[in-house]
């Protein structure tokens, strides 16, 4: 028994045995009447454990929140690791359900979810670095590459069985060629089977053709890609072109976020699996491209996607 069972217990007993009076009793233990009756009852009538504490959760919660929406912040938890300010932005946005940052913490530690993997946990930093943003679309864009190992499937699986994959016997080597736009956020991607300046080259044409405003800058790392036939390039286009400082990641930083953004939500849910095919890569990746410019909500841009903020810029600072 544990103590208050024992406490209570001796307050009937105290009864019986020593003032054969509740009143009396009552005051000497510091206790109501009331009080005393419903242990004394529960005693009776399921003997020992009657005296346990019971849950003060209430029978009906009208304002608890759906079990629905409870599961969808599961979901978002377990296979996309956000946290609570973006499972909040994912739930009014995709499902108009509004609920507090706090209700989803609330919620998630309830769940024993509160902890993220180690993988996915902040990460100190002795010397915290100032964010910035340009104000201008176009004003600056960052160009990076990410590097892509793919797999291939090794063959039908059986029926009921989970897809078996190997790696392939000479690994195409793949690479992930991307530019962001330092205001908006709006991204570029392409695959390219090499990483040499020709192909740096093909993506800027590329990218210049698809953003839909003029860029004055772009800023890259020093990378062996960038080199003087790129750097003249981006030149001949009435382009500005900056590296930023060597071992400085941190200065391509929205760039260098989106790659981990990629990896978390893209690639995590192919499971690691890339077709060995660059179109077929490419036409995934594009479609990848679209739902994080036009739909997925971006936590830098206070819950707005990148074309949405694309247009409020263009909106504000056309005349009238």
């Amino acid at each position: 028994m544990d103590r208050e069972v024992r406490r209570r217990l001796a307050v009937l007993r105290h009864v019986e045995e020593v003032s054969g009076n509740v009143a009396m009793t009552c005051r000497y233990y510091g206790i109501s009447r009331p009080t005393y009756y419903k242990w004394l009852h529960r005693y009776e009538t399921e003997g020992v454990d009657g005296l346990r504490d019971r849950s003060k959760r209430p029978r009906t919660s009208p304002n608890a929140t759906r079990a629905e929406v409870v599961d969808k912040i599961i979901h978002l938890r377990q296979h996309y690791h956000f946290g609570p300010s973006k499972i909040a932005m994912y739930l009014q946005r995709y499902h108009d359900v509004t609920i507090s940052v706090s209700g989803v913490w609330r919620i998630l530690h309830r769940l024993g979810m509160g902890r993220l993997p180690a993988s996915q946990r902040y990460k100190r930093h002795d010397r915290r670095w100032k964010r910035y943003e340009k104000q201008r679309p176009g004003h600056q864009v960052q160009i990076d590459v990410k590097f892509v190992e793919p797999l291939t499937p090794a063959g039908p699986a059986k029926p009921g069985s989970k897809p078996q994959v190997k790696p392939s016997g000479r690994r195409k080597k793949f690479y992930q060629y991307t530019a962001i736009d330092d205001c908006t956020r709006l991204r570029i991607m392409k695959i390219y089977p090499q990483n040499n300046q020709k192909t740096a080259i093909q993506f800027l044409d590329y990218v210049l053709s698809q953003l839909p405003f003029a860029v004055e800058t772009i800023q890259t790392d020093n990378g062996a890609e960038f080199q003087s036939a790129f750097h003249w390039h981006v030149l001949d286009k009435g382009i500005n072109h900056v590296y930023i400082k060597p071992r400085t990641p941190r200065l391509n930083g929205k760039v260098e976020r989106s790659h981990r953004i990629d990896a978390e939500e893209f690639y995590r849910l192919l499971d690691g699996v890339v077709i060995d095919d660059v179109n077929i890569f490419n036409a995934r990746l594009k479609e990848w491209q679209d739902y994080y410019n036009y739909d997925r909500p971006h936590g830098g841009l206070d819950g707005q996607t990148p074309y949405e903020r694309l247009r409020q810029k263009t909106q504000t600072e056309s005349p009238g």
